[in-house]
């Protein structure tokens, strides 16, 4: 099992594990974003309190700026003909995608409540590892958010990864 520290740039941190025998491929692949810094000053660009919070896509200066990732993942979920049985509860990471299923590629949310809707749509691939970590996530969905550029559901003051790293 791998571990990672999502540490924010105004010193909080998320501890959370990645499941590889739920989703092997998003695991594959977040880690090796990790491995390159990609998450480095992106932001949480989508918050919803009692839903999620979105990052792994955007970074901010005064307004939204797109980073591509380098490549797209098959989804792993059952709607996709993969098994992964990890479920959408309250602290679990999962990868964001478009309305196509194979669309996966940096953006991830962690679900701040148990939402089933998600199971078997969107590939679950880890969890948070303490409730410290689980509350910085409920309280980053909890912010003030608006309109940037097009984009609802923005925090109004930009909430950033200062970086990701794998915990040994």
């Amino acid at each position: 099992m791998n571990k990672i520290c999502i540490e924010l740039t105004d010193g909080r941190k998320m501890n959370l594990e990645l499941y590889s025998e739920h989703a092997p491929l998003s695991v594959e692949n977040f880690l090796g974003l990790v491995k390159d810094k990609f998450f480095d000053g992106l932001c949480f660009h989508r918050v919803i309190e009692g839903f999620m919070i979105q990052g792994g896509g955007f970074k901010f200066d005064g307004g939204l700026i797109p980073k591509q990732a380098p490549r797209t993942i098959k989804g792993e979920f059952i709607a996709n003909g993969v098994t992964n049985t990890l479920k959408h509860k309250k602290g679990v990471i999962s990868m964001a995608r478009t309305m196509f299923p194979n669309s996966a590629s940096s953006q991830f949310f962690i679900c701040v409540e148990d939402v089933p809707h998600l199971d078997g749509q969107y590939a679950a691939f880890g969890k948070t590892i303490d409730d410290e970590s689980l509350q910085v996530a409920i309280d980053i969905s909890r912010v003030d958010t608006g309109f940037v550029g097009g984009y609802g559901d923005v925090p109004i003051e930009p909430i950033v990864i200062k970086t990701i790293s794998i915990i040994e």
